[in-house]
């Protein structure tokens, strides 16, 4: 085995679930990441935790062909409540994701994708209260929608995760700090993205590999009706195995009020009329991550690229909604990816705090 796969295992553990001797801890994988799954239990037992696998079809994520069969013979789902009572017993969850064929559920109908994202809904809330973390093993199918060798991406994966979290926490800690005493946030990229929202009352969250791994990032939530411009997301969104490319919103008074893709326009459309809280952003995020330095189709790394902002129509964390201000709700939480290398600004309160990608606090920004 990789010696990079129990140090993996060792950071999922320690570090961003921290676990604890007796903790119940729920487990859902796929089959091809069975090394990272044993290393994992290794370490469980060893801490003296109980762990219990469990996946399921609604998802899509960790077994896609069964979920594929499933969903591809049913049109309309309803939460599992066996499932929920699973997470509502459990301390901690850790869900891998790794894909031997990232298109397994693309000719699914979309509408039938987010009825299953409805029906899911309750148990994602009630893992979200919980210690939980998302993470990725280096798998062929990933590593092929990648466009890199199996060796490469396993490189590119644990040259991500395995890393100096605590040296992250800081560097990333002085951007939680402008955005924590921020009232209005304005983005813009190129002729296309001119974009403003309030984020005043709101908390920001410094992201250094505790539930996302790998971390580094920061984010928060808009205020649900403050969100208004345009964006144009010039990265691909990569979502149920199917490319939407140069996603366009317009929003007005916090909704999006018009919308556009130059590629699989249908499947945007079904996420945006998801639901009401669809239409609204649930989360405005900072990648700030310099070890990944090249895209991927896959946001759990790309959101995190030094280079990149990104927002998410759907729901908002709850722990980013301060007191007193309403938190955007949906069954969807879909991240698009802004690149703010050239000709981009972030400002916070009419000052300049990210400029061409460099944040102020960085060597470089008043060049």
């Amino acid at each position: 085995m990789d010696p990079r796969i129990r140090e993996h295992a060792e950071i999922v553990v320690e570090h961003s679930l921290d676990v604890a001797a007796g903790d119940d801890v729920v487990v859902a994988a796929p089959a091809v990441a069975e090394d990272l799954v044993v290393a994992v239990y290794e370490l469980l037992a060893d801490v003296g935790a109980n762990p219990v696998a469990a996946t399921s079809p609604l998802e899509g994520r960790t077994n896609p062909r069964a979920a594929r069969a499933y969903l591809g013979n049913r049109e309309e789902f309803e939460t599992p409540a066996h499932h929920k009572a699973l997470f509502e017993a459990a301390d901690a969850f850790l869900v891998v994701r790794a894909f031997e064929n990232v298109a397994e559920v693309a000719d699914l109908d979309p509408t039938r994708m987010t009825a299953a994202s409805k029906a899911q809904r309750p148990i994602q809330e009630e893992r979200l209260s919980k210690r939980w973390c998302l993470t990725q093993f280096p798998a062929m199918g990933n590593a092929q929608l990648a466009g890199m060798s199996t060796g490469a991406y396993e490189n590119f994966v644990w040259d991500a995760i395995i890393r100096d979290w605590e040296a992250q926490r800081e560097h990333q800690a002085e951007m939680v700090e402008i955005l924590n005493a921020a009232d209005e946030v304005r983005i813009t990229s190129g002729a296309e993205t001119d974009v403003r929202m309030s984020v005043a009352g709101n908390h920001t969250l410094n992201d250094y590999g505790e539930r996302n791994l790998p971390g580094g990032e920061v984010f928060t939530a808009p205020v649900a009706d403050s969100v208004e411009g345009e964006v144009l997301f010039d990265k691909p969104l990569y979502h149920n195995g199917r490319e939407v490319t140069d996603v366009y919103l317009h929003f007005e008074g916090g909704e999006v009020v018009d919308h556009a893709a130059a590629k699989n326009e249908d499947l945007l459309a079904a996420i945006l009329e998801t639901d009401d809280g669809a239409r609204r952003l649930g989360e405005l995020g900072i990648g700030m991550n310099r070890g990944i330095d090249q895209f991927t189709y896959n946001m759990l790394f790309d959101e995190k690229m030094g280079d990149t902002v990104h927002m998410a129509v759907g729901s908002a964390y709850a722990e980013t909604v301060g007191e007193g201000n309403e938190r955007n709700e949906s069954a969807m939480h879909v991240d698009m990816i802004v690149d703010m290398a050239e000709e981009s600004r972030i400002e916070v309160d009419g000052e300049v705090v990210q400029r061409d990608g460099t944040f102020r606090f960085e060597d470089g920004f008043e060049q």
